[in-house]
């Protein structure tokens, strides 16, 4: 491993050419409009196809800074095309926009006490993932690449999309949707960086990883079916309850048991059990959704199809009957080889080669993988923990949060990132 990081960094010199021309007083000022724009939109978080004010305030800065601008994509996206004076390679920057059905309960000044409807629900709504630090940032990265716009060698686009924590049901969105309306097209993009801010990594580090970095996702659903009776008799009934308890076991042994653990980590989560009305009435029926995280497509297919074989027999072992149904989902996250090993370089450049470190897979997902499964991507993670917080919240948490002063680096980062890759 050290000969192959020794390798990229003599790949990376002689590729790239580093930009100074950012000022400390330019930088000063894009981090102060970038944690302006972050508070205001934690402040007025909209959920996944909703983001209707985040993206006129994105289209807004956009066509102030006179960049080409499209609105409406995919439903509720952005994107803009700023063109450089020379080259004719285009590279794409992507940020998510949407928040969380999730009721904010730390004591932020610009915390968030918007409320919305979610599965015919009132929720509160948050931005528990931070893709309000992902949404100001690229606005800071275009405010940047649009005063620099003669060291565009080429094409940049800024693609800021809707719906990553996936579309409301029934409903397209999220980057799918976005690369079938042709985003990646007019003009043809040849590479594409995204980041995710971290609130378990300390401010100043990226976290990269070339091939998977991020699993798959696919979510599943599980009918039971069994017969109902007076909970003082259940012989006298099939209880779907039991028949859904032994399912849950033996996916678990599909893991535990079957998966080649010594090749990617893999995953089955139950996230949600509904059966009955009230103690003393076996039911009729019950479901279970739930996750699978997977890192390699094989062990994707054998698990899958381990799944559709099990959850039948076993029900059937207990008299009653199942069916279940496994989305398709989204892809994993593949960090094109070549692409990762050219923009090392520029990440060891912008944050220090001490605080660039090399990590493992993570069982999370995010549909960025679909701009990859398209063109050369490379995705990494930006750190957004204060170094002396010694208790972080996890993503997707009422109490999540993140430092601010992390912002920059990521701004920094995705500017120096577009110019290193059309000027290599």
């Amino acid at each position: 491993m050290k000969l192959f990081l020794l390798a990229l960094v003599g790949f990376g010199m002689t590729s790239f050419c580093f930009s100074q021309d950012l000022s400390s007083s330019e930088l000063k000022d894009i981090e102060a409009k970038v944690i302006k724009w972050r508070r205001h939109f934690h402040q007025n978080p909209e959920l996944s196809n909703r983001e209707f004010n985040t993206a006129k305030v994105i289209a807004k800065h956009l066509k102030s800074l006179g960049i080409e601008t499209q609105e409406n994509v995919a439903k509720t996206g952005v994107v803009g095309v700023l063109k450089g004076p020379t080259g004719t390679k285009v590279v794409a920057l992507r940020a998510d926009i949407d928040a969380l059905p999730v009721r904010e309960r730390n004591d932020l000044e610009f915390k968030s006490t918007i409320t919305s409807e979610y599965l015919g629900k009132e929720v509160g709504v948050m931005h528990a993932c931070g893709h309000d630090t992902h949404t100001a940032i690229l606005m800071g990265v275009a405010e940047l690449l649009s005063k620099h716009k003669d060291k565009i060698n080429g094409t940049v686009k800024f693609i800021f999309q809707p719906a990553e924590e996936g579309a409301p049901e029934g409903e397209e969105g999220g980057a799918e949707l976005m690369v079938k309306e042709g985003v990646l097209k007019n003009p043809d993009v040849d590479a594409i960086f995204g980041l995710h801010i971290s609130s378990g990594l300390d401010v100043g580090r990226i976290l990269y990883k070339p091939r998977g970095i991020m699993a798959a996702s696919q979510s599943y659903k599980i009918n039971v079916k069994g017969k109902q009776s007076h909970g003082s008799r259940p012989w006298s009934g099939v209880d779907p309850i039991v028949a859904s308890a032994k399912i849950i076991d033996g996916l678990q042994t599909i893991i535990s048991r079957e998966a080649d653990l010594t090749n990617e980590g893999a995953v089955i989560t139950v996230g949600k059990i509904d059966s009955g009305v009230r103690s003393n009435i076996i039911p009729e029926s019950a479901t279970m959704i739930g996750t699978i995280r997977t890192l390699d497509y094989k062990m994707q297919k054998q698990i899958n199809d381990r799944m559709k074989e099990m959850v039948p027999t076993i029900a059937k072992a207990y008299r009653a009957e199942a069916t279940i149904a496994i989305e398709k989902g989204y892809p994993i996250t593949y960090n094109d080889v070549d692409l990762t090993q050219m923009a090392l370089p520029t990440l060891q450049k912008v944050a220090g080669m001490e605080n660039v470190i090399l990590t493992k897979a993570i069982t999370g997902a995010e549909d960025f993988s679909f701009f990859q499964k398209e063109v050369p991507g490379f995705y990494f993670f930006l750190g957004g923990k204060a170094k002396d917080d010694k208790n972080p919240y996890p993503h997707h948490t009422p109490d999540f949060m993140i430092d601010e002063s992390g912002l920059i680096l990521g701004v920094k980062t995705m500017y120096q990132l577009s110019l290193d890759y059309l000027n290599q």
